[in-house]
């Protein structure tokens, strides 16, 4: 009988013991899970048992008694083992974000006290090129940039390695601030920064504004170059290069002194 009901011995017995409070039905729902749940091969749980009742057998059965049902027939569905790899990566990531130096304080820094990093895209011949851009927080110089056909953390290093020459007498004491984008949170670009004496700053979670000179900055761009026409990525290239030159060196900007960036970087150092 046990064989034929799927059941153990152990827990046929006690059925009998309180047979007169276990009706047929409620045997048979036993049955019914149990059946499902090593057809499965233990790995089932309680929805899909649920599921699987209505469509197999037509049977409808409340959750928490298939809860009930499992827990007295001690079956415990059995779950993938986390990759220890992916688990190690994240929490890497999670180790590596970082408080807020900055605090939206763009007008009190030096020139090459601040600077903020991010990356954008510029869309051409339906396609996409990625632009990362460093720049002064305070003069909105633009230190360095980067432009890739695809956005990897290797775009931002390229980006930081660029500024480097750039910074370098005031490097032990400049901020790079971002956002909490995976190029910017990756044990490379942490490595890099550690490496060369600077100190690194990030954005709260969903908050642009805490990086809002490099966003206008951004949307500037994308107001004042045209890139209809552009068939490749060698001439987003060869744009990108001309607008950042006459960005740094021909945009009179008004609130600095109707100063080009650059100049107005010379006159904040020569003050």
């Amino acid at each position: 009988m046990c064989k034929i009901a799927k059941v153990s011995k152990s827990g046929y017995y006690k059925w009998l013991r309180n047979k007169d409070k276990i009706s047929f039905n409620d045997i048979l729902d036993y049955t019914l899970v149990k059946d499902i749940f090593f057809t499965e091969k233990e790995k089932i749980g309680i929805r899909r048992i649920k599921m699987k009742l209505e469509d197999i057998y037509g049977k409808i059965m409340n959750r928490k008694k298939i809860a009930r049902i499992m827990k007295e027939l001690n079956l415990k569905t059995r779950t993938r083992r986390k990759n220890p790899y992916k688990t190690q990566i994240k929490k890497n990531c999670e180790n590596f974000y970082c408080e807020n130096l900055l605090q939206r304080n763009f007008k009190n820094k030096l020139p090459y006290k601040a600077l903020g990093i991010d990356i954008t895209y510029l869309k051409y011949n339906a396609r996409f090129a990625y632009l990362c851009v460093l720049l002064d927080v305070k003069t909105t110089e633009i230190i360095s940039y980067a432009l890739s056909r695809t956005m990897s953390k290797e775009l931002a290093l390229a980006t930081i390695d660029g500024g480097l020459e750039t910074i370098k007498d005031n490097k032990y004491s400049t901020i790079i601030h971002s956002d909490r984008g995976s190029q910017f949170t990756s044990k490379a670009y942490k490595d890099l920064l550690l490496t060369n004496g600077l100190t690194q700053s990030m954005s709260a979670p969903a908050s642009p504004r805490d990086n809002a000179v490099i966003e206008s900055f951004f949307g500037h761009l994308k107001d004042e170059i045209d890139l209809k026409g552009i068939k490749t990525f060698e001439q987003v290239v060869a744009t990108i290069d001309n607008y950042m030159y006459y960005y740094n060196n021909e945009r009179r900007q008004w609130n600095k002194n109707r100063m080009t960036p650059v100049e107005y970087r010379k006159f904040l150092m020569a003050s």
